[in-house]
This record gives structure tokens, C-alpha cells and sequence, in this order.
């Protein structure tokens, strides 16, 4: 019996399930197209910002509660932190080109979460991963967290390991 009433009360808190995409749309999970469009427009502007070093854009699209986790270890910002970290090199007129592909973004209510692949010159394949929340009556989507990350093979993950141990035991 008290099994069964915290299932119900957990589906009754639980958010409605999504709803499949559109055709043609890159998102799942969207209420519709619109949102999961409008969801998307930060990180797209996120991206082509950080290309053209364009720090005030850059930083619009972050909520002022955002974190940023980098590829290194140390790289756990809040969104101060990262701004003292980023805004010296965009002002100096140096940004950096990651291009977004296969990205899934699922949206429930004012909460969206996504992953997408990542091309970058320098680092070749890449992730970013992260949450963002519609902060406004108007429909404006913020940044909340974005996680960039390495892909590693499978297949070569104890090498990429042990060489992360040889460099901590330094």
C-alpha cells in the first residue's frame, strides 16, 4: 500500500514526457518545434560569438547563476570566474571555433538539456553537453551549464589514462 502511493505521488510529480520532434528537427523531445528552436538560438549565438571574439555576446547567453566545466580538471567556473578567464583573450580579439553537429536537445516546460558534437581545428572531435532554462515570461533561453569535453576511443582510453596519472604523479 505505501509502495503504491509513492508511485503514484512520484508520477504525479514526475514532468509530462516529451513529445516526439517535428520531421526535419534536430531536437527530440521538444513541446514543439518553436521551443526547441528557440532553446538552440543561445547556444548558436554561444558559438559564433566565441569565433568573433565577441566577449559581450558571448557572456549574454550564460545565466548569471551559469557554470562553465572545460576540458581540464581545474576548469569548474561559475560564470564570474569564467568571464576573468575569458573576457582578457576576447579583448585582446582572439576567440576560439568549435563547430556544433548532431546536436540533440530535448525540452521539457522551461528546462532544455542537450549534447552535441563538436569540430574544433585544433582538438578535432569534441563534446558539449549542459542545461539551459527559459528565464522570462518572453520565451529567452539562458545558458545554465555547459560541460566541454574530449571524446577518447574506447579503445585508447588506458593510454589517454595512464598518460593523466604519469602527469599527476609529476
Amino acid at each position: 500500500m505505501i509502495i503504491a502511493l509513492f508511485a503514484v505521488l512520484a508520477l504525479q510529480a514526475a514532468p509530462p514526457p516529451p513529445t516526439a520532434p517535428s520531421a526535419g528537427s534536430d531536437s527530440i523531445g521538444a513541446t514543439t518545434k518553436g521551443d526547441a528552436d528557440a532553446a538552440a538560438a543561445p547556444l548558436d549565438r554561444m558559438h559564433q560569438a566565441a569565433a568573433q571574439a565577441d566577449g559581450a555576446t558571448y557572456f549574454a547567453q550564460f545565466s548569471d547563476t551559469a557554470r562553465f566545466v572545460g576540458t581540464d580538471a581545474s576548469e569548474h567556473w561559475d560564470i564570474a570566474a569564467f568571464k576573468a578567464y575569458a573576457e582578457p583573450v576576447f579583448a585582446r580579439g582572439q576567440g576560439w571555433t568549435y563547430r556544433p553537429y548532431d546536436r540533440t536537445l530535448i525540452v521539457s516546460g522551461d528546462v532544455a538539456w542537450f549534447d552535441e558534437k563538436l569540430d574544433n581545428d585544433s582538438y578535432g572531435a569534441l563534446r558539449g553537453s549542459g542545461l539551459l532554462r527559459r528565464t522570462s515570461p518572453e520565451g529567452e533561453w539562458k545558458i545554465e551549464q555547459y560541460v566541454l569535453s574530449f571524446t577518447v576511443p574506447n579503445d585508447r582510453a588506458r593510454a589517454v589514462v595512464a598518460l593523466i596519472k604519469s602527469d599527476a604523479a609529476d
